[in-house]
């Protein structure tokens, strides 16, 4: 037997701990719970005419101009997928670029008036639907919830698949 194979055959012995099990458990609750944000989010902009990826880079943008790739980075998208929504904010007059002091080809993305008007409508639809939701769950699960994800988050930032210590 090969070393790679016998590492992958270790590997489909190795029982996930309780810990692994219960980490599953909420990566899959994380990713559903994603398709009904963006879901969410798709209904909350369509007044707007907006979608909720175009949403996303609207709201990065709504206070400082930045780059597609800084925009990408906050995210956590790739820089392509970030780049077609700008370029489509763009061509719809919501966004426009402009020079790069820092950098001489990579531009800013700068919000203009259409798109501050555009993200206030998807805002305030969403500010009510925000405190419906968040009344039903409560503060206090809702800044625990948070306060879990954001570990979870910090975590994943510094371990990506296969960089995981076997038990």
């Amino acid at each position: 037997m090969t070393r790679t194979l016998a590492k992958r055959q270790h590997a489909v012995k190795l029982k996930r701990t309780a810990a692994g099990d219960a980490f599953s458990v909420l990566a899959t609750l994380v990713l559903r719970l994603n398709g009904r944000l963006v879901a969410a989010g798709d209904a909350l902009t369509a007044p707007a005419g907006q979608t909720s990826a175009r949403w996303m880079v609207l709201g990065s943008i709504k206070s400082e101009s930045r780059s597609v790739a800084h925009i990408a980075r906050v995210l956590c998208l790739t820089r392509q997928s970030v780049q077609r929504v700008a370029d489509l904010l763009e061509a719809d007059g919501l966004a426009e670029y402009e020079e790069n002091p820092n950098h001489l080809r990579a531009k800013l993305l700068k919000i203009t008036e259409q798109g501050l008007a555009a993200l206030g409508v998807i805002q305030s639809a969403q500010r009510v639907w925000a405190n419906d939701v968040g009344g039903r769950i409560g503060e206090t699960d809702l800044k625990q919830a948070s306060a879990v994800l954001e570990r979870v988050f910090d975590v994943l930032e510094k371990t990506p698949p296969g960089r995981g210590r076997a038990k």
